[in-house]
């Protein structure tokens, strides 16, 4: 089936998943939104964070998607079921595929999350963790820094690594943690000082791969892969400012041959 896949996030972080999903399935047409007008979500009340994400919903509704990805984490953990049990068409969340690649990781049953207020807040993570592995030990930790400063486009220097060593310091003493999950989309545009930080013996994890790979499947059952041949033109919107989305988005996929692509502001 030839109908695009939507993606849904809170600002420019989710472009990490459409990169991933761009490579692994790179004959599906993407529609992106990225609320970067409202953006972050983490400090957010539930029912705020619930009524944003319905809005970019039914946008991409308008658009007659075949699935829909949120890849947000604050989006996830508070509206994923509700989604779910509503839409009639796929709808996949980015918590459980990081929580399971997480679980592979790890070798000394220690697991780190950092996410959102409104993602830790949730304890969406060490919900899905133990329920794959119920003696797995759990430490989590919110950064509120990280969003908007990837949000102004700091991505990098010593400011980003100032403000990453210090929100890190409390998690990064726990000795026997060896892997950590980015429990944000717009944390693996900083992955690099967050590795830097936090040491070459965690292991970071990025639900971005695993979430491609689950999309995959789930298009697969559902017959719903698309099988013309032809480049597709991928769609991205934005609600805010499109000049550090367009300068984004271009960093991340300026060297790869991956579609067609438009970028275009959108109120919702």
């Amino acid at each position: 089936m030839n109908h695009p896949i939507g993606v849904i996030d809170s600002g420019v972080g989710g472009l990490t998943v459409v990169h991933e999903l761009m490579r692994q399935l790179p004959k599906e047409k993407l529609i992106y939104i990225g609320d970067t007008l409202r953006c972050p979500y983490g400090p957010r009340p539930k029912k705020e964070v619930k009524k944003f994400t319905w809005e970019m919903v039914r946008f991409l509704l308008k658009k007659n998607i075949k699935m829909l990805i949120v890849a947000c984490n604050t989006a996830t953990a508070f509206a994923l079921t509700e989604l779910q049990e509503n839409l009639d068409i796929p709808v996949l969340g980015v918590i459980q595929p990081g929580a399971r690649s997480a679980i592979k990781a790890t070798q000394t049953n220690h697991i780190g999350i950092i996410g959102t207020e409104g993602t830790i807040r949730s304890e969406a993570y060490p919900i899905a963790l133990k329920s794959i592995k119920a003696n797995i030990s759990v430490s989590a930790l919110a950064c509120p820094l990280f969003v908007p400063m990837v949000e102004q486009g700091i991505l990098s220097g010593e400011q980003a690594e100032n403000v990453i060593s210090d929100s890190l310091q409390t998690i990064n003493k726990d000795d026997d943690m060896d892997t950590l999950i980015l429990g944000c989309t717009h944390y693996p545009l900083i992955k690099e000082t967050i590795q830097k930080v936090m040491g070459k013996d965690v292991t970071l994890i990025s639900s971005s791969e695993e979430t491609a790979r689950e999309t995959s499947t789930i298009l697969d059952v559902h017959h719903l892969l698309n099988i013309e041949e032809k480049i597709p033109n991928h769609q991205f919107y934005a609600t805010g400012n499109l000049n550090i989305f367009t300068k984004i988005s271009q960093s991340i996929f300026k060297y790869e041959n991956l579609g067609k692509l438009t970028i275009e502001n959108v109120k919702i």
